[in-house]
């Protein structure tokens, strides 16, 4: 038989999104190819130790009723070792002085969503100790995690966005009513965001003036830096699932979108992650033949721009009058069996097995370093 690759899952992490990793980490343990890829679990607590964590433990991390999973404080720390010499790269568990339990691993699959995970942080070191990883290298993993910087790169790439301001820790502290004054001038409704977080954490829908402040106080919880961005009234929300092409253009899915079933509510992260009743999610959705081609040319042009390794989401807004605008990107997509991105390429003819042999596959074609 021949040998299996070695697939690192990295999951959980220090982030406010550590349990949607680990669910997502169980979702694709659970439906990888076992008869060609061996699954080592490499586990990051919610206090950021790395801990090894075995692959039927890994598979069993599920929802349950509407809890989600968690690792717990107990496993002892491990480690990440560089290969040596063209050498697979190791986690081993340090007991004292000595380091046990060393398992290699092929390919890092990481599976963290939010800072320090999804935003460059673990990919530059990865880059540092020579390890082959699934996704977006460092700089596309950071622009597309601050809604600041993506929306930036986008505009200077020529492609639509709804208006927006930043509004940085400083700004708001010695700068209140300027600041105030320019997020007013987008119009009401605004959503009021942490810059660099992700699953709708820490969002709020702002409808009148007197309501700003205290969306800001929520959303600095979770990050100092914040966007807010005008309500674009009457679009619709789709989303496209995106590939890279391993040699040519980006592979666009079919569209989806996001109807939710109370007016006026917007996809938070209950609805993505807890309730099944406050949203619908159509896969594919129903888009005359222009306008799906215009947005999915709009999708493949956003993941070229920013750079984008293996996958992505691109998440658009259609307006009333066939206008197409980029929501954002995220470089490192929820594999529930809830999340978009796997329903957009199974309904496409990908489907979850192969989606993420396709995922490892690239990963494994392209160089560590400059490319």
């Amino acid at each position: 038989m021949t040998q299996r690759t070695r697939v690192g899952i990295v999951f959980g992490g220090t982030s406010s999104e550590h349990d949607v990793s680990c669910l997502t980490a169980g979702g694709v343990s659970r439906a990888i190819d076992s008869e060609r890829f061996e699954v080592v679990g490499i586990g990051i607590t919610p206090s950021g130790r790395w801990v090894q964590v075995d692959a039927d433990e890994v598979r069993e991390l599920r929802k349950q009723g509407d809890e989600l999973p968690r690792l717990d404080e107990s496993r002892p720390t491990a480690v990440l070792l560089p290969g040596a010499d063209g050498a697979s790269a190791r986690i081993a568990t340090i007991v004292g002085d000595r380091l046990v339990d060393v398992r290699g691993f092929d390919v890092a699959f990481t599976l963290l969503h939010g800072p320090f995970g999804e935003d460059g942080t673990i990919q530059g070191m990865f880059e540092m100790l020579g390890i082959t990883y699934v996704g977006s290298g460092v700089a596309a993993s950071a622009n597309g995690m601050d809604k600041d910087l993506m929306k930036r790169t986008l505009a200077a790439s020529g492609l639509p966005c709804c208006r927006f301001v930043t509004v940085t820790d400083r700004q708001w502290k010695q700068e209140r009513e300027a600041s105030l004054k320019r997020i007013a001038a987008l119009g009401f409704p605004v959503f009021v965001k942490p810059a660099r977080g992700g699953s709708s954490v820490g969002i709020t829908k702002v409808d009148a003036v007197d309501e700003l402040e205290q969306a800001v106080l929520f959303a600095q919880k979770f990050d100092p830096k914040l966007v807010i961005e005008e309500g674009v009234l009457g679009a619709r929300e789709v989303e496209f699932a995106v590939l890279g092409g391993r040699g040519g253009a980006p592979r666009v899915s079919l569209p989806g979108e996001i109807v939710m079933r109370t007016d006026g509510a917007f996809y938070d992260f209950d609805a993505k992650y807890v309730s099944d009743d406050d949203a619908i999610l159509k896969v594919p959705t129903a888009m005359d033949d222009d306008l799906r081609v215009r947005a999915a040319e709009v999708a493949a042009r956003t993941f070229e721009a920013m750079g984008a390794e293996g996958l992505a989401r691109v998440d658009l807004f259609l307006t009333a009058d066939g206008e197409v605008l980029v929501n954002e990107i995220n470089t490192m997509p929820g594999f529930t069996h809830i999340s978009m991105f796997p329903a957009l390429w199974a309904a496409s003819g990908i489907d979850y097995t192969a989606l993420i042999t396709d995922l490892i596959e690239q990963a494994l074609e392209r160089p560590v370093g400059l490319r």
